[in-house]
Formats: structure tokens, C-alpha cells, sequence
């Protein structure tokens, strides 16, 4: 089934490239498009909600920020000891050679 579909969709979108009588109706809905585009009720929505998302943006970048710091913190707290519990090789040793 989902290869009739596919096959249909394809003759579809071919013929509204491919020919002259289908450049003209891709001509025709783009235009609608356009149209419907430019509406201003259509821009009045367009405005509402990026003026929402940028709230949600201002309004969640703060906690946001601080969870990444939060995890950053707690990753390299966990593959990186602190300075004053990190060993150093014995007196009288490098640091390549193997402790015992």
C-alpha cells in the first residue's frame, strides 16, 4: 500500500514539475500560497506566536542554562577528582613508573 501511495505521490509531484500544464498549476498555487501568506490575519498569528516563543525562550533559558551547568558539573565531578584527593607518585619515583 505504502508503495501505490508513494507511486501516486511521485506522478503527482512529475507532472506539476515536469510539464507545461503542471508549471502552470504550481504557478496558480503558489500563488495561493503567497496569498494566504501575506494575509494579515495569517501575519497576525505569525506575530502572537513568535512573540510566545519568545517569552518561553526568556522565560526558560535561566533554568535551562543552569541545568546544563548542573550536569556539566556533575560529569566532570564524576571522571575528574578534585585536586586534594588526587595521589602523586612516592618520593624517589616518576610518575610513569608503576606503583606498587
Amino acid at each position: 500500500m505504502k508503495g501505490k501511495v508513494a507511486f501516486v505521490l511521485g506522478a503527482g509531484v512529475g507532472y506539476v514539475l515536469g510539464t507545461r500544464a503542471g508549471r502552470a498549476q504550481f504557478e496558480k498555487i503558489k500563488g495561493w500560497a503567497s496569498d494566504a501568506w501575506h494575509d494579515p490575519r495569517v501575519q497576525s498569528k505569525v506575530d502572537d506566536l513568535e512573540s510566545t516563543a519568545a517569552q518561553f525562550a526568556k522565560d526558560q533559558g535561566t533554568a535551562l542554562k543552569d541545568k546544563a551547568v548542573d550536569a556539566v558539573k556533575s560529569a566532570v565531578s564524576r571522571t575528574d577528582p578534585p585536586p586534594e584527593t588526587r595521589t602523586t607518585p612516592p618520593a624517589g619515583t616518576s610518575s610513569t613508573d608503576p606503583i606498587t
